[in-house]
């Protein structure tokens, strides 16, 4: 009985010590890893087929296809969507575009540097972009690419077709 009572008092603070761990869960969603991250989870569309979160931060999110949806301005989202994820931004962002003046700028990088601002930023390489946090609380629906996006989309006529 000795043994039981000098140890228990070491066991209850292993136990102890290790029940936040225990009790911490992954994100369900990519949404949801989004919104743990202080990002807001309208960021990315609803329909995601699969993502991936290396220890490093790179940060993988696979989409059904090519697609298009509206915050501000058009948005378009590649098949895969990479970028690093710390706490408030991604970087480095692969596979996202904003069109701009009747031009497709590819997003670089997107942080919330004050969530008490309302406010996120799109850096778009010859630009920074403040929009508003209320464009992204809730997923948007995203249609998918009908060729829109590729120049070689229309019909060319050349030398030849004259």
């Amino acid at each position: 009985m000795a043994f039981i009572q000098t140890d228990f008092p070491l066991f209850l603070f292993l136990f102890l010590s290790l029940l936040p761990l225990l009790s911490l869960s992954s994100p369900s969603t990519i949404h949801d890893l989004l919104r743990s991250n202080g990002l807001p989870p309208g960021l990315l569309p609803k329909a995601i087929k699969s993502f991936s979160l290396s220890q490093t931060g790179l940060l993988e999110v696979r989409l059904d296809g090519p697609c298009l949806t509206k915050f501000d301005t058009m948005a378009f989202y590649e098949s895969v969507v990479r970028a690093n994820l710390t706490y408030g931004s991604l970087s480095g962002v692969e596979g996202l575009s904003q069109e701009e003046l009747f031009l497709w700028l590819p997003v670089k990088d997107i942080s919330v540097d004050d969530p008490k601002s309302g406010l996120i930023l799109f850096d778009i390489g010859l630009a920074q972009k403040q929009l508003s946090l209320s464009l992204f609380e809730d997923p948007p629906d995203c249609k998918p690419d009908q060729g829109l996006l590729k120049r070689s989309g229309r019909k060319e006529k050349g030398f030849e077709a004259q």
